[in-house]
């Protein structure tokens, strides 16, 4: 029998976005993509099928009503992607029987979708999962086949909340009508790290687009990719794999273990078995995270009779080259561009970029704060240093110690909150910027004062002066920093007999010391001169 010797992944991906419009995409019923709204007094899910509507439940009489809103949404998304926006879209019917789609058929598009042929470049993943600004272009770029608008099922439940077991299956059709945009991408992946890749510049641009919340563990995005593999035998032929759809998968890691789990698999498969790839076929399987490994749910022919025809109750959809273009300027530059220029232009470092560029609303507080701070004088660099560590460090902090809190009482599944939602303005943040700056407050008291800034009564509170009343500007008087070098020399003579040596590491321990004795009000680099002076 012939033997591999030579393999080549084929990975094309089906991403699901739950879109965050207010409101389902064919009824007025609450949609919980965008529910709850997270805040700390009242975030608990909505209870079962509470969330419907006549249409919701397929009723008869009931009508569709198309949400604007989606429309929107899917177009911004569309455009991202470097898609043509089809400016006449219809709508049609995907009949199927199954009890988590109660009016028996699909609004979907199927002969006209919205967006067509776009293609987007797989970015560079750093290590801790973020895409990399400060890597050079991949070249390496994915077709986007199309992305057309639909509405979600409902959830088909085979155990009670919280996992008690239960005799029956039950259907909560909260979710039912939610508008969900489907993204299909051509099969030029190959590799499960540009798989996970695309998904998570995807995920930035859907957040920072403002059309989801993305939270991948409650379902707003899911992704299903189609893994087959090309192999090269001892022989010289050349055989495909059948292709393997892995359904539902709702982390990146799991994406990324379902098709190594699949590349894996499917050149044993056709030994044990001998299926090649032939057309109309496919296997559905779905991810199981326990044994990390794929599990067969279905035999899924692709030319299942859907009886697709046109909605007759949804006109199709005219869209102008003005609203076209409205929406196209709305979107303004993207997370990994923007992350790009603030290396390039403001010295960020890659990893400070690559944490703003993906949250808008971080974005916008750190933007403001810096066009604050340089309103002030402080030049544009070192604003945008000061206010990186203001967002990412003691904001985001405390924003961690809330969001524990939250999931603490109401669960897990909980929204995080962002250090943008402490209640802080980027005024604010720029004035403790261009003091930091100014050397007018150590770093110990510019993460105090940020702390004080994030309390219920100083919300609004001018930063400067709530300093001053605190007593946490730093001391500029040259007497009172002899006296302060004097005492922390005299305090720690080894650490003095070190820096006299050349040990400047030590350093470190006469500069802390001064800091204590001045109540954290002495300025570091100031303390630094002064102790290298007395010392040398």
């Amino acid at each position: 029998m012939a033997q591999v010797v030579a393999t080549r992944a084929i990975i094309g991906m089906e991403v699901h976005v739950e879109l965050a419009a207010r409101s389902k995409v064919f009824c007025a019923a609450p949609s919980p993509a965008a529910w709850p709204e997270p805040d700390a007094t009242d975030g608990e899910e909505a209870g079962p099928n509470t969330m419907v509507d006549h249409l919701t439940m397929g009723l008869p009489g009931s009508l569709p009503t198309l949400n604007g809103r989606a429309v929107r949404d899917a177009v911004a998304v569309g455009l991202a992607l470097g898609c043509q926006i089809n400016r006449r879209t219809r709508w049609d019917r995907k009949s199927y029987f199954y009890p988590d789609m109660p009016k028996n058929y699909q609004i979907s598009q199927h002969q006209e979708p919205l967006c067509v042929g776009g293609r987007v470049e797989v970015p560079t993943l750093r290590a801790d999962g973020l895409c990399d600004p400060s890597a050079p272009p991949t070249g390496r770029w994915v077709r986007v086949r199309r992305a057309h608008l639909e509405e979600d099922a409902g959830k088909l439940l085979h155990e009670a909340p919280g996992g008690s077991a239960i005799g029956c299956s039950i259907l909560d059709l909260n979710r039912a009508g939610t508008a969900l945009l489907e993204i299909v991408t051509e099969p030029d992946l190959t590799s499960a790290q540009d798989a996970v890749a695309l998904g998570t510049w995807l995920r930035d641009v859907c957040r920072g687009l403002g059309v989801t919340r993305g939270v991948l563990q409650r379902g707003h995005m899911r992704f299903e990719p189609n893994i087959n593999t090309e192999l090269t035998l001892s022989d010289g032929r050349t055989v495909r794999t059948p292709v393997v759809e892995v359904k539902n998968l709702n982390s990146l890691r799991a994406v990324r273990g379902a098709i190594e789990h699949e590349l894996r698999e499917q050149p044993r498969r056709l030994a044990a078995d001998g299926l090649v790839m032939r057309p109309g076929a496919k296997t559905t399987r779905g991810w199981d995270e326990r044994s990390a490994a794929t599990v067969l749910q279905r035999e899924k022919e692709e030319a299942a009779d859907y009886r697709y025809f046109p909605d007759p109750d949804l006109p199709p959809a005219e869209l102008s080259a003005a609203w076209v273009e409205g929406v196209r300027a709305s979107v303004g530059e993207l997370p990994l561009e923007w992350s790009r220029r603030a290396v390039r232009q403001l010295g960020l470092s890659g990893v400070e970029a690559a944490q703003l560029g993906p949250e808008p609303g971080l974005r916008g507080l750190f933007e403001a704060a810096v066009a604050h701070a340089t309103g002030l004088g402080c030049p544009a660099e070192r604003a945008a240093r000061a206010v990186a560590v203001a967002t990412l460090q003691s904001l985001a902090r405390r924003a961690n110690a809330q969001t524990a809190a939250r999931h603490e009482k109401l669960g897990s599944g909980a929204a995080p909150v962002g250090a943008w939602e402490l209640g802080l303005s980027g005024a604010q943040v720029g004035d403790v910027a261009a003091m930091r700056e100014a050397g007018e407050l150590s770093a110990q008291n510019a993460d105090a004062l940020l702390g004080l800034l994030c309390q219920g009564e100083h919300r609004g509170a001018d930063a400067r002066r709530l300093a001053q009343e605190r007593g946490l500007l730093s001391h500029r008087d040259q007497d009172a920093m002899a006296q302060w070098v004097t005492r922390a020399i005299q305090e720690h003579p080894a650490a003095a007999a070190d820096v006299r040596a050349g040990k400047e590491a030590a350093l470190g321990r006469l500069v802390g010391a001064v800091m204590k004795l001045s109540g954290g009000t002495a300025d570091g680099a100031q303390a630094r001169g002064a102790l290298l002076a007395a010392l040398r």
